[in-house]
């Protein structure tokens, strides 16, 4: 009888024990003032979002005094800047002791950058390791072929068992064609003027128009640095068909400009490697803005051309209008429309909800994740009421064992 209350007593410690909390990046760091520069900047982007559904990791946050230097740089671009902070999130928990006893010869870790497919090879991956003599732990690029980018972890900051740590750097780290410190990559800035060109092609006018009205060229000859971008412009015959129906034009600003956006890959990709894609299904500018796995393209070869499938519509690329790395321009024999905006579910198909990935201008605060209308007491009532549960069910499995081996 003792050896099972005492098998009874283990397994209800290992039952409250269980970390199951979800990650609330931003009301963390509001704890450190001397974060809240990153702090409100991790807020301009989806990471937080991204992370409220993730657990086990180490975020290599950046001090005020760091990101106040005049001697730093940001990338201008939003997604650049989405994809630099992304790689200071390391998808791996750990602890203060394994950072500062971690191999001379390096741990890599991966980085919240790999999962966007936008980090070539092990490009999305952190390179702990420390130096022997002096005990100092870095952090920095894995490519040897590149200029590294590196940056000393100074302290601990916060550590949460099971969930999170938070340590300091003393620099900002540069993924590999992501912005930062001149690199050579193979390619270069054109500086190609994208509306000139498109107006010079003679069949993207409607296009040119409104990536020019709506200030998305400029994003786009922006993203012409570091990864390149890949855009999939719809020809003025595209649009003639799409004002048969006034869905499209019914779009708010904001929105029509997420649809731009979602015309673009933020990678060059001349036409070779699109026909043969490892990955068909890509994440477009606009998932940099709504969150991994929203408005993505799968792009495909059917009868040796290439097709572009939003869910809603399917395109063929018609021509190749500009290929120069690291840009490539294509033409497209439709809009490409979201599911996410003209999906059966959609504001589209019942305008009296709320459309999926609206961003509105004024306001750069992320939505809830689901479930967050429970609230803090809401939450802990479900877990204890879990916990409870299974440790019922442990204590009359194990009474049950008991009994039935004394029969």
């Amino acid at each position: 009888m003792a050896t099972t209350i005492t098998v009874v007593a283990t397994l209800i410690s290992f039952v409250i024990l269980i970390p199951i909390s979800a990650i609330d990046i931003t009301a963390i760091l509001s704890h450190h003032p001397d974060l809240s520069d990153f702090s409100n900047l991790l807020s301009s982007t989806s990471i937080p979002a991204d992370l409220s559904s993730r657990s086990s990791i180490t975020l290599l946050a950046l001090p005020n005094s760091l990101l106040r230097s005049p001697s730093i740089t940001l990338p201008p671009d939003p997604s650049s800047l989405s994809d630099l902070l992304r790689y200071h999130v390391l998808l791996e928990l750990l602890s203060w002791p394994q950072i500062r006893d971690v191999s001379p010869s390096g741990k890599l870790v991966t980085t919240l950058f790999q999962t966007t497919g936008r980090a070539a090879n092990d490009f999305g991956s952190v390179n702990i390791t420390r130096d022997p003599s002096s005990n100092a732990v870095s952090a920095q690029t894995p490519s040897s072929s590149y200029s590294p980018s590196n940056a000393t972890i100074l302290a601990l900051i916060q550590s949460i068992p099971y969930n999170l740590t938070i340590v300091s750097l003393d620099s900002v780290l540069f993924p590999t064609g992501v912005g930062g410190p001149p690199t050579h990559t193979g390619g270069s800035t054109l500086g190609l003027n994208i509306t000139d060109t498109l107006i010079q092609a003679h069949d993207f006018n409607v296009a040119a128009s409104m990536l020019a009205a709506s200030g998305i060229a400029d994003e786009f000859e922006q993203d012409e640095q570091g990864a390149g971008i890949s855009l999939f412009i719809p020809t003025d015959s595209a649009f003639a068909t799409l004002s048969q129906s006034s869905r499209f034009q019914n779009l708010p600003a904001d929105q029509k400009a997420m649809v731009l956006r979602f015309h673009a890959l933020h990678s060059y990709y001349p036409l070779g490697s699109l026909q043969s894609i490892v990955n068909p299904v890509q994440p477009t500018l606009a998932t940099e803005l709504s969150g991994a796995g929203r408005f993505t393209l799968n792009i495909s070869k059917i009868n040796g051309s290439v097709a572009i499938s939003t869910g809603i519509v399917q395109a063929i690329v018609s021509r190749t209008v500009f290929d120069q790395n690291p840009v490539a321009i294509f033409g497209v024999s439709k809009v490409l429309l979201p599911k996410e905006f003209f999906g059966k579910d959609s504001i589209i198909s019942n305008e009296s909800q709320s459309l999926p990935g609206d961003i509105p201008e004024s306001s750069s605060r992320l939505s809830s994740p689901p479930g967050s209308e429970l609230g803090s007491n809401g939450a802990e009532m479900t877990m204890g009421n879990t916990r409870s549960s299974l440790v019922l069910v442990m204590l009359f499995c194990c009474i049950g064992l008991y009994y039935g081996g004394t029969i």
